[in-house]
């Protein structure tokens, strides 16, 4: 065949797309500084409504709240976090502080995750054992500090198959 076929399909140059699995992790203190603006932005939500339910009546009579109370604010917490961060984490797969920091989340082939099941895993793993008492916390702090790790990934990232990068 002859490359010159005025009927063979047009062949074109496709651009390359960018390819976020070669792109470096992103350290541990830009990791940090995405969650601590993510957790003061949480800030301004949660404490006015544990204010207005009454949760910190207790606290100031030096009681702890209960457990179904912080299971239920923990509830909150996470729809309101996904409710402010939803659009940017499943267009270019970013919280606000993520954003801030120039990184982002991807699967280990590179792209941004999709919400179901690798984001909303990768949250809940996060966000929901830390309302369970004592042992919550314990694997809270378990989560985190596997961030160093030569991978650079924690709890959540493993079981959720994904990665931090620099954007």
């Amino acid at each position: 065949m002859s490359d010159n076929n005025v009927y063979s399909t047009p062949q074109s140059q496709l651009v390359n797309q960018v390819d976020d699995s070669e792109k470096p992790l992103a350290s541990r203190w830009a990791r940090l500084g995405a969650s601590i603006i993510d957790s003061i932005i949480m800030m301004f939500v949660v404490i006015p409504a544990m204010y207005f339910t009454g949760g910190f009546d207790g606290i100031m009579e030096g009681r702890e709240p209960g457990f179904v109370y912080m299971f239920s604010m923990g509830i909150v917490s996470f729809i309101v976090f996904f409710a402010i961060n939803y659009r940017f984490l499943v267009s270019n797969g970013q919280t606000i502080g993520k954003k801030v920091l120039e990184i982002k989340i991807v699967d280990l082939n590179g792209n941004v995750p999709q919400f179901q099941p690798q984001l909303l895993i990768r949250y809940a793993v996060y966000l929901l054992p830390g309302q369970i008492p004592m042992v919550g916390q314990l694997f809270s702090l378990i989560n985190v500090l596997f961030i160093f790790s030569a991978e650079k990934r924690c709890i959540h990232d493993l079981v959720a198959k994904t990665k931090v990068v620099k954007c």
